[in-house]
């Protein structure tokens, strides 16, 4: 037993004391971080826009007189339904990889790439998150703001978002553990989050186990922090609305 601590001792210090190699694990998780808040960011607001236009037409589909604000909405309609499909339907690494090659080639920062496409991605699940949310809320609650002289904008952004927000923000807490958990694939672009800096580390020990461990304990502490703050706030919901 006492052999059997050493060599854990040993392989501890080889993979992470020395030569500061614990600093790959820290920077990489201020990384995957980062991608994670920002891409977060982008997807909340793509998943807006989209929820919107589809849950409009979806209410309005059949009250709506043929003319041109109905075809452009049911333009935009379908461009998001094209949009929703081809996402969710492919793989993150796939879309990484077009991004990376492809569509912005030009752009050689890898987080950079890794915040769009991600962003892009949650964009795609995060919509339908906020249409089941706006979907959700009475349609009362959109006559009476129209009833106060606001027009079909104005309702959304002052009195049905905020109330499909409040529904959805365990959901969308919980797209965000998703999300995190997704990004241990930038990687693919030289970028050095948690799991890249773990790879870091191995080949430079050749000594794969403990980074490994570290790396998946690190996942496991933030899911599990995420995890307890998502609880929380639903417990907070669910007491509020008493």
């Amino acid at each position: 037993m006492r052999e059997w601590f050493a060599e854990v001792e040993r392989q501890f210090i080889l993979n992470f004391v020395k030569d500061d190699r614990w600093e790959f694990l820290l920077n990489g998780l201020f990384v995957t971080l980062r991608i994670t808040f920002f891409a977060l960011i982008i997807g909340i607001v793509i998943g807006i826009v989209i929820a919107v236009v589809r849950s409009s037409y979806d209410k309005n589909e059949a009250s709506m007189r043929q003319g041109l604000g109905r075809f452009i909405l049911g333009f935009f309609n379908r461009i998001c339904k094209i949009y929703l499909t081809v996402i969710r339907g492919t793989p993150v690494v796939v879309q990484l990889m077009i991004f990376y090659f492809v569509i912005l080639v030009s752009v050689r920062d890898g987080e950079t790439i890794g915040i769009i496409a991600f962003g892009i991605n949650a964009g795609a699940y995060i919509a339908e998150i906020f249409r089941s949310g706006i979907m959700s809320v009475d349609i009362g609650q959109f006559e009476a703001g129209r009833s106060l002289g606001l027009n079909y904008v104005q309702t959304m952004w002052y009195i049905i978002i905020p109330q499909a927000f409040k529904t959805i923000l365990p959901t969308l807490a919980n797209e965000f553990i998703v999300l995190l958990k997704e990004t241990a694939v930038v990687g693919y672009l030289a970028v050095q989050d948690i799991t890249k800096a773990g790879h870091i580390i191995g080949g430079r020990t050749y000594s794969w186990l403990m980074p490994l461990l570290a790396v998946a304990l690190v996942y496991l502490v933030l899911v599990m922090f995420f995890t307890w703050l998502v609880g929380k706030l639903e417990r907070r919901l669910r007491a509020s609305e008493r």
